[in-house]
């Protein structure tokens, strides 16, 4: 259960390709770890999911990539979630999506298709784009079939791709128009699909012919992917479509909609250029500065009527990010926040690097301080048990955080452009390890101060006699 950001290279403040994604499940916790694996030439074998018995036989080479899988792999499958490999091609998976009951009556899933636990492992390491990328998935489901309904993100430093695959066999992807964005919450969000327009629109094999041979489409007009395979239930109006709408409401305070109705577009256009941290800004939200805010002052019908967006269960979030105004070496950057990103700043990682770092790819299941998944969370804890108290002193600390994050990319990128091949890739690597030893000093500095501020507020305390 996740929110999904997309944005334009056109539509971003320094011509970046951007997607973000928040990595939704059912328990508040469920460890993450993030960590480099590197290239291999000479693999071999059949992938197999411990979650749905899912079988595959490997490509032969794999490039090096990023992944966020969960730590307990045993009991709650792999989830590889997102990262970039080493061409420079971001993928994030997924967006769960729902497709309706008449389209999956003639196009069921299938039990041991591909699923969300197994589809980063069996994508991002071969693929050479973001357009490559909705093609190579599309003939996995193609030759395997889908397990359930997913949202995936691709992306490179020209495009941005979004996929829908709703039913056992049935998908469509669309470009993101470089000058627009979208945000998606769990419902199938593509709209009108131009069949003619191979350069923006790609789609399964006989989708058409599927859709009039079982009498799927109930518009009078046109070819609308969202209306023929998607849902449209009082769940959705209060679950997913008020997440969109206050997406929207951030980027275009202009664009005047109701949080309820569920025709609001998949793609649409900002009043001004986006930065990553607008995307952050989105994914961290709980419909901040309106009476849907469960801290916030409308009536508690109001505050708890609509599912907010950052939720105590968001075990990582990331944005993703590609750049067109520094050498190919230093372009990618993810920004990952494995805390509640209510609360806990989004660290960046240069994507050209050879690993994290031990306090990110070490993750244990139980808590402890020297995991950042853990420190990130005990602050969250740590805040949220006096919100009203202790809100103020977290924004002060996520503004600390940004500063120091933006002056460090601007320098290290200062520092690295001459650098090529292994050389950047060592640099950006070593860089890696001193912005997350920064961000550890920083943030455990800010635990002290919030362990002796709840210290303060404990409701165990009485005025008295200082002399007694």
């Amino acid at each position: 259960m996740c929110t999904t950001v997309l944005v334009g290279k056109k539509a971003s403040i320094d011509g970046s390709t951007i997607i973000g994604r928040n990595d939704d499940t059912f328990a508040p916790y469920n460890p993450q770890r993030f960590y480099v694996q590197a290239s291999n030439k000479e693999q071999s074998g059949i992938y197999s999911s411990n979650q749905n018995g899912f079988k595959a036989e490997l490509p032969k080479a794999a490039y090096r990539y990023q992944i966020v899988p969960n730590v307990d792999i045993k009991k709650e499958g792999f989830f590889g979630e997102s990262g970039f490999n080493e061409k420079n091609v971001g993928m994030s998976a997924t967006e769960s999506v729902y497709a309706n009951e008449h389209v999956l009556a003639y196009d069921p899933l299938l039990s041991d298709g591909l699923a969300e636990d197994s589809m980063m492992l069996m994508v991002l390491p071969y693929i050479d784009s973001a357009k490559h990328g909705v093609e190579y998935l599309g003939n996995l489901i193609k030759t395997h079939g889908s397990a359930e309904g997913n949202g995936v993100i691709f992306s490179d430093k020209n495009d941005v791709w979004y996929m829908e695959i709703v039913t056992g066999h049935h998908w469509v992807a669309q470009r993101i128009p470089d000058d627009a964005c979208c945000v998606i919450a769990n419902q199938v969000s593509i709209e009108e699909i131009d069949f003619n327009d191979n350069e923006n629109f790609m789609w399964s094999e006989g989708i058409q012919e599927f859709v009039e041979k079982n009498n799927l489409n109930p518009n009078l007009s046109g070819w609308n992917f969202r209306k023929i395979f998607g849902t449209s239930t009082e769940k959705d109006r209060h679950y997913n479509t008020p997440r969109v709408w206050f997406g929207q409401r951030y980027f275009n305070p202009d664009i005047k909609q109701e949080p309820d109705s569920n025709d609001l577009p998949f793609i649409f256009h900002a009043n001004r250029k986006l930065s990553v941290e607008d995307v952050e800004y989105i994914l961290s939200s709980h419909y901040d500065e309106t009476v849907y805010d469960p801290y916030g002052k409308g009536t508690e019908t109001e505050k708890l009527l609509f599912r907010p967006i950052s939720l105590n269960r968001t075990q990582n979030s990331h944005v993703m990010q590609v750049r067109n105004n520094v050498p190919e070496d230093l372009s990618t950057i993810m920004w990952i926040c494995v805390g509640v990103p209510a609360y806990t700043p989004y660290v960046p990682f240069y994507g050209n690097s050879n690993d994290s770092d031990p306090s990110y790819s070490d993750t244990k299941l139980e808590w402890n301080l020297t995991d950042a998944y853990w420190m990130y969370r005990t602050v969250t804890a740590l805040v949220e048990g006096h919100y009203s108290k202790l809100i103020q002193s977290d924004l002060d600390y996520l503004k600390e955080c940004r500063e120091f994050l933006i002056r460090i990319i601007n320098e290290t990128d200062e520092a690295g452009k001459y650098l090529r091949n292994e050389e950047a890739t060592k640099f950006l690597t070593n860089k890696n390890h001193e912005i997350v030893a920064k961000m550890r000093e920083i943030t455990m500095k800010y635990i002290g101060e919030l362990v002796v501020k709840s210290i303060e507020l404990s409701k165990l305390t009485f005025d008295m006699d200082k002399n007694l």
